[in-house]
């Protein structure tokens, strides 16, 4: 799908037999945002997500030693902007395991994220990141993202 110049990242659209890889990033991604460890309920939501069609997963993989290995993950939710009439996607879990850090692969994932709503005629992509995640918000501005200036996000979340 997505490659670094150096060829050592690739990045694939992921599908249930990479379910384990995707499980133990996904775990590591939650517990980054302070959730407790939970890898048979990553796994359960992952699995559920590729079962039902409703993400898209993409996986990174680095090549180590003449092995791919499991190094990020990209999980993109379709919606839709009602006022362009158009698909969009969000991209809302963006993880790269932290021994994999610094050798492209978030770059990879967000070239294969973009890549993906070119692919399927999207208006584009959106995210939210943590206030305090310097390193991720210097990522997406170096990769031509813009911050909203204009929309104020709102939540309305239930217990349990």
């Amino acid at each position: 799908m997505s490659e670094t110049p150096d060829g050592a990242v690739r990045v694939i659209q992921a599908t249930q037999e990479h379910l384990e890889a995707l499980a133990a990033l996904f775990d590591g991604y939650r517990r980054f945002y302070g959730e407790a460890p939970d890898l048979d309920g990553a796994r359960a939501f992952l699995a559920e997500r590729l079962e039902r069609g409703e993400s898209v997963l993409l996986l990174a993989l680095l090549d180590q030693d003449g092995q791919a290995l499991p190094a990020g993950l990209a999980q993109l939710y379709p919606s839709f902007s009602s006022t362009s009439l158009r698909r969009l996607w969000i991209l809302n879990d963006l993880y790269v395991a932290p021994e994999a850090r610094k050798n492209g692969v978030g770059r990879a994932l967000l070239r294969a994220a973009r890549e993906h709503a070119e692919r399927t005629q999207a208006k584009g992509l959106e995210l939210m990141t943590a206030r305090d995640n310097h390193a991720a918000q210097a990522l997406y501005e170096s990769m031509g993202w813009e911050r909203d200036e204009l929309f104020l996000p709102y939540t309305l979340y239930f217990q349990g």
